[in-house]
């Protein structure tokens, strides 16, 4: 194809170096400034939506003139062109080329496709901007500003100066890194208990300060003023290293404390606030759903990647969701890659006390209900769970007692006491291996830390 646009303003077409259809003047040739647009070959004109203006074929070559051909250019021009099909190729090929050019075009078709779905990916980051002047408004009224402010601490925090040494018009970047800077600095009496009082709650099951998000005066003052400075100390001096401070609390002696009751300690302090044992703690529910899918086999262990989705979603004016249980080994990973969905709950985690993800929980509630029971014998999930632990004990043991044996080995770490092996074995000759892993399941040995 070839198109030609005369001096006279007459444009000609040809094809395969011969004239197609009849030539036409033009109205008035446009004349662009340089740089000012682009040749663009395989797209009719037009900006309106719908319709398909892409080119449907293939461009082997394209040439452009700054001239305009005579028919007897055109014509050797079109001889030139000696375009061999794929097909002809193939033809002439070997069967080890042919072998060789089929494996690349696979790979090039997969890192297409593969490119294709990395141009989809979305980033979400901070763009970086000058913020805007902050004024102190009169009376808080945001119409009535008076002088700029630059940006600083909170001067209530004492031992730290408030002042971050900016000017009113600092940017976005200097105003973050000195907030960080004066968040975390060693003269901050705050920041660093803050976070060993968290670390703490989370081995002890209640903090230093029973309080985690409230260290002002309507919080609850610390148990153990002493320790809780001691630990931020050292926190500060480990240059912050969370995992110093975790490897110091778990090789203490209170945390290897035993977890059986004194009577006389109980007497005297039965909440436990002056640490005389490891008080017991439920697990919590993501890991109770962790701990049966490794009892019973079927845990997933994959690490990292995308998070699963146990729900299928539609839209009817709105977004909406539906939690499924599903058997497959990509949902057996471990809770914390679960997709949460604020307006879906999952119904085993709710009925053991897993928080609402749409707030923030710094301090899990922790129930004991009738609820809890029947889900830890009727939830789907746990059904499914009490197969499997039921299937994985019986393998290779062919005798009641023997299964017995090995389902407390799986669950619970131990052999049964004399005691508890006589009962389950009948229970099991009535009721069937199943149900005693939903009996085990429901067990404080099974659900509780101690």
């Amino acid at each position: 194809m070839a198109i030609v646009y005369r001096e006279d303003g007459t444009i000609q077409g040809y094809r395969n170096g011969e004239p197609y259809g009849l030539p036409y003047k033009s109205s008035g040739l446009v004349t662009y400034e340089p740089g000012s647009s682009q040749v663009l070959l395989g797209l009719r004109h037009g900006t309106g939506p719908g319709g398909n203006r892409m080119l449907t074929g293939h461009i082997e070559q394209a040439q452009l003139y700054d001239k305009a051909l005579t028919d007897e250019e055109i014509g050797l021009t079109s001889a030139r062109f000696n375009i061999v099909s794929k097909a002809q190729l193939l033809a002439r090929m070997s069967e080890d080329q042919r072998s060789q050019l089929a494996t690349w075009e696979a790979e090039a078709k997969a890192l297409s496709k593969e490119i294709g779905q990395l141009q989809n990916l979305r980033v979400y980051a901070v763009a970086p901007q000058k913020p805007p002047a902050t004024h102190v408004l009169l009376r808080g009224d945001a119409a009535s500003p008076a002088e700029e402010v630059s940006a600083g601490g909170i001067q209530a925090i004492q031992g730290l100066s408030a002042d971050f040494n900016l000017t009113t018009d600092a940017s976005d970047a200097e105003r973050r890194r000195k907030f960080a800077e004066w968040m975390t600095s060693r003269e901050n009496p705050i920041f660093a208990r803050v976070i060993v009082n968290r670390i703490w709650h989370y081995h002890f099951g209640t903090g230093i300060v029973a309080s985690p998000n409230d260290f002002g005066f309507n919080g609850i003052r610390p148990t153990h003023p002493e320790l809780l400075d001691f630990l931020a100390n050292y926190l500060i001096e480990q240059n912050g290293s969370l995992k110093a401070v975790h490897k110091l609390i778990v090789t203490s002696e209170t945390f290897r404390q035993s977890s059986r009751p004194r009577p006389d300690a109980i007497a005297a302090d039965a909440g436990n606030q002056w640490l005389w044992r490891f008080a017991p703690q439920r697990l919590e529910a993501e890991v109770v759903r962790d701990t049966m899918l490794q009892v019973t086999g079927a845990l997933n262990p994959q690490y990292g990647g995308p998070s699963y989705r146990n729900f299928e979603t539609f839209n009817r004016n709105s977004q909406f969701y539906i939690m499924q249980d599903r058997a497959e080994p990509e949902y057996h990973r471990r809770t914390i890659y679960r997709m949460w969905v604020r307006s879906g709950r999952n119904q085993l985690l709710d009925a053991l006390d897993c928080p609402d993800p749409s707030v923030t929980t710094p301090d899990r509630a922790v129930t004991t209900t009738p609820t809890q029971s029947l889900s830890l014998l009727n939830n789907s999930f746990v059904l499914r769970m009490a197969d499997l632990l039921a299937s994985r004990a019986a393998d290779g043991n062919d005798s009641t007692s023997s299964q017995v044996e090995r389902m407390y080995e799986l669950a619970m770490q131990r052999q049964p006491r004399s005691e508890e092996l006589e009962p389950a074995v009948r229970f099991v000759d009535e009721h069937g291996l199943p149900a005693l892993a939903r009996v085990l399941f429901n067990t404080n040995e099974f659900l509780f830390a101690e």
